[in-house]
């Protein structure tokens, strides 16, 4: 039956493979319930009908078994009273209705095993919906918690690729040089100072030094 096979699917389906496959893992969880959902009625329908018809079908063959026996009885009667024609008639009648509850209980036998195999798909589906309805709200929890570190992840190894780190000294290393560029420039103005007023201090000097010798050339 195909009703069946579409239960045996569901009842074989592993939830936490079909959330890890799913793009949207809890409108699939939702589905899925709700698949079984739709699936368990039908079968609890199927159930139904299927225990409905076998009754019938008992009874059907019960009713033969009953004709069967009652003309068998009739025929002993025509013995009784000699009439042997009746008598082969009545034992005809018994032998179709003997082979007809014969034929029904064959379709009895077939029509409860059919009942077994739907009673036991509708128990192992009714498990199996209980166990998504108890699961769903711990597989969207543990689903979000592993979106949640896997965005984390990301950003870590976002941050840890040495671009950003790379960046940074790159930029570290332009501010050192040009605080550098500026303390050289600074001392550089400095010296320049210096220098000019250790040369105005050397002229100061040597303009004494000459005064001194023309001192003494005018002296002697």
């Amino acid at each position: 039956m195909a009703l069946l096979e579409r239960v045996a699917t569901l009842i074989r389906a592993n939830l936490n493979d079909l959330v890890d496959q799913a793009e949207e893992p809890e409108k699939m969880i939702k589905q899925v319930i709700l698949d079984m959902q739709n699936q368990l009625l039908q079968v609890k329908t199927q159930v139904a009908i299927a225990i409905a018809d076998q009754h019938l079908l008992m009874k059907k063959q019960k009713e033969n078994d009953d004709a069967a026996a009652e003309w068998v009885r009739k025929a002993e009667l025509a013995v009784e009273k000699g009439h042997d024609d009746l008598a082969r008639a009545a034992l005809e009648r018994s032998m179709t209705a003997r082979n007809m509850a014969a034929s029904f209980a064959e379709q009895v036998a077939d029509q409860t095993a059919q009942v077994e195999n739907l009673k036991t798909a509708l128990r192992k589906l009714d498990l199996k919906l209980q166990e998504a309805q108890n699961k769903s709200d711990v597989l969207i929890a543990q689903h979000r918690r592993s979106r949640a570190l896997s965005k984390a992840s990301d950003a870590r190894m976002k941050i840890g690729d040495g671009s950003k780190e790379a960046a940074f000294d790159r930029v570290k290393n332009k501010v050192q040089h040009a605080e550098a560029v500026s303390q050289a420039k600074s001392e550089l103005a400095v010296d320049s100072v210096e220098d000019r007023l250790a040369a105005l201090e050397k002229d100061d000097e040597i303009d004494k030094l000459l005064a001194e010798i023309k001192a003494r050339k005018r002296a002697s």
